[in-house]
């Protein structure tokens, strides 16, 4: 379960880094308040793993699923370009992530 609140936490960091795109430095007040929500979401989640979980495994992958997830909303809706060689590092990051929950054994 700890892992679910994980990724959930990851997901909302999404969100929040996303709206906060969109409100255009805060001065699109629903996309500020989705960005608020989001990121007390992911906190939230966050607070919930690390207590069963350590925080030298939950905040990487927690960085990283946002992180990752980030790049892809940013090619996907805002039209990023990316060199080749950045995709080589994203998916890197993309292994680390998956290293690490492999590796814990949590």
């Amino acid at each position: 379960m700890n892992w679910i609140y994980l990724i959930i936490a990851g997901i909302f960091e999404v969100v929040w880094s996303t709206t906060m795109k969109l409100s255009h430095g805060f001065t699109k007040i629903s996309f500020t308040i989705y960005t608020i929500i989001g990121l007390f979401l992911s906190m939230f989640f966050l607070a919930i793993a690390v207590k069963r979980m350590p925080m030298s495994l939950a905040y990487p992958i927690w960085t990283g699923i946002g992180a990752v997830g980030s790049v892809i909303i940013g090619v996907v809706l805002f039209g990023d370009k990316l060199s080749p060689l950045t995709w080589v590092f994203v998916a890197l990051l993309l292994i680390s992530i998956i290293g690490i929950k492999i590796s814990s054994g949590n």
